[in-house]
């Protein structure tokens, strides 16, 4: 059974693409069969996982329009995860999905003949509330939330919930919150503790553990063209995406 996880967070900076890797490989770590897809123009995801956006003739946006099938249109990375890549050209699909009339689903219409053939699907989504990221919540079973524990990180956060609570009462109800994923995180400092537990009160989210500290080997990775666990497989916050990862798996197993 394939489980299909949109990372998401209407803000920049919190982490959803160094999520989405990170998981992604780990998982494939575990021996299971992992597709990331890459839903931002800006391509981060791709560019981090060692494609370079400005050589692909094909990417997801094509998947979005109709003119090619997602099947021919993954990539094998060397991290041992497979993606459906994105270019700048994916600017121009909020206007093309806006014509359609199963925009909600199109996204989830796409992978629908992909699944089967892996055991998670994880979406990377751009940092807006708008048809990209609605496609994603619509196609996928869970929603994970990244959130740098600092004040101004938060204040979106409310926004995204009504849009997770408006598409499971009229595109998908089978979406979930699996939680908020503390990213960044420096638990010495007193606001890091106070933002995150004041998220909690006010949401009524729960919490995912544990924390992934703050390195900046996260923001080296990507030059490098690989995930964190490849490039800094000992650091304390690929350590924490294994765990996450290994919480998954056995979820995976027992459903």
């Amino acid at each position: 059974m394939t489980r299909t996880v949109a990372v998401a967070s209407q803000k920049g900076g919190v982490g959803k693409t160094t999520t989405v890797a990170s998981l992604g490989v780990a998982l494939s770590d575990l021996g299971d069969e992992v597709l990331l897809v890459d839903l931002d123009p800006q391509a981060c995801l791709t560019f981090s996982l060692g494609v370079d956006p400005e050589d692909l003739t094909t990417s997801v946006h094509d998947v979005l329009a109709g003119s090619r099938r997602a099947r021919d249109v993954v990539t094998a990375t060397e991290d041992g995860v497979d993606l459906l890549p994105a270019t700048i050209e994916l600017a121009r699909t909020e206007a093309t999905l806006l014509t359609s009339g199963r925009r909600e689903h199109t996204l989830d219409d796409a992978l629908a003949e992909l699944r089967g053939h892996y055991d998670w699907i994880l979406l990377d989504c751009p940092p807006t509330l708008g048809i990209l990221t609605v496609n994603a919540l619509t196609a996928a079973d869970d929603v994970i939330v990244p959130l740098q524990c600092e004040t101004l990180a938060h204040r979106g956060l409310g926004q995204l919930v009504e849009t997770v609570k408006d598409v499971m009462r009229t595109t998908n109800p089978r979406l979930r919150v699996s939680g908020i994923l503390p990213t960044m995180f420096d638990g010495r400092t007193a606001h890091a503790r106070a933002v995150l537990a004041d998220v909690v009160e006010r949401y009524e989210i729960p919490v995912l553990e544990p924390p992934v500290p703050r390195s900046v080997r996260f923001a080296e990775a990507p030059a490098i063209g690989r995930s964190v666990l490849a490039t800094s497989p000992h650091l304390r916050g690929s350590d924490a995406y294994r765990q996450h990862a290994e919480r998954m798996h056995a979820q995976l197993a027992t459903a």
